[in-house]
């Protein structure tokens, strides 16, 4: 069979497919993330002020004109938010994410989503895939936590609509005694971070909290300080508890010791929050009596599916 020839009507006007396109030598466009055109991601923190007191609400810690993308957003693929809530009252974390992360940082609630039901309390940790925006409805005055990849979707200009994994509680109980069980092991000693990896048996490759999501329930003895290390991700840091004393060292360069050349320093707070950006050394440093309790929040569930990572340590060993 002959086909018909292309009419000038169903013809393409090349004026208009070439209207878009631009050309950059390699020198002005291979690393744009710079001021002014993508903006690079600076250190940021914030008080746990923000909700100590108020009526409920959710509070998000918006970076998006400085990121210059759309809003809310805390880094380029995530948001972080304090949700308050008055005893008695509740609200819906509405968001389009394929990923939510809730840490209970004080009170107690109820939590409803797709026709289920949980009541949680202060130091459990909750993880919804896509879904019902969950209704939170608090018995006692309550603080929660709540980090979401709704920036990533917007970016890329997609919907969520398949869950990656089934909904999971982390009860604070079975944390604390995962917790104590690695602090009483000696070898933990010896390791870089004493932490708790949070993950999900739908997850056996990444062994992280969902597909795009990392989360890490650390804390830092008393008197410690934790070698540098630096990772790709960027990491959302709730500081669950500590002492005045505590605090972060952050830069983007070693010197010939393996220490943080010119460090910006970052004190912590109880229940405040802060950004490493991705690909800066950091420090975590505990000059007080008792021990910090930390959860750091990465999208380095995305990042170890890419194979992108990259954590490194100070001492050039791997992660141990």
């Amino acid at each position: 069979m002959t086909q018909a020839p292309i009419t000038p009507s169903t013809t393409p006007n090349p004026s208009t497919w070439e209207s878009k396109a631009r050309l950059y030598d390699y020198r002005q466009a291979a690393n744009p993330v710079r001021r002014g055109l993508t903006e690079p991601i600076g250190y940021h923190r914030w008080d746990a002020r923000l909700h100590a007191s108020g009526p409920t609400a959710v509070i998000p810690l918006d970076l998006s004109d400085e990121l210059g993308c759309p809003g809310p957003a805390t880094s380029p693929g995530l948001a972080a938010h304090f949700l308050r809530l008055l005893a008695g009252e509740g609200l819906k974390a509405a968001c389009q994410a394929t990923s939510s992360l809730f840490y209970v940082l004080e009170g107690t609630g109820s939590l409803r989503w797709n026709s289920r039901q949980l009541d949680w309390g202060p130091g459990d940790l909750i993880a919804l895939p896509c879904g019902d925006a969950p209704l939170l409805e608090a018995l006692s005055t309550s603080v929660l936590y709540w980090v979401h990849d709704g920036p990533l979707l917007q970016h890329l200009g997609v919907e969520a609509s398949t869950p990656r994994f089934e909904a999971t509680h982390y009860p604070a109980a079975r944390l604390e005694a995962e917790l104590q069980q690695l602090l009483a092991d000696p070898a933990a000693t010896r390791s870089n971070r004493l932490s708790l990896l949070l993950a999900n048996a739908d997850l056996p490759a990444s062994r992280t909290v969902t597909h795009t999501l990392w989360a890490m329930l650390g804390v830092v003895p008393a008197g410690a300080v934790q070698p540098p290390h630096r990772h790709q991700s960027v990491a959302l840091d709730l500081i669950i508890d500590c002492d005045p004393g505590c605090y972060t060292l952050v830069g983007s360069e070693l010197d010939g010791q393996g220490r943080i050349r010119n460090p910006e320093r970052i004190d912590w707070q109880s229940g405040g929050a802060f950004i490493t950006p991705p690909g800066h050394w950091h420090a975590h440093v505990n000059e007080s009596g008792r021990m910090a309790r930390l959860l750091p929040i990465q999208d380095a569930g995305l990042h170890t599916y890419l194979r992108s990572l990259d954590i490194r340590f100070s001492d050039g060993s791997g992660a141990r």
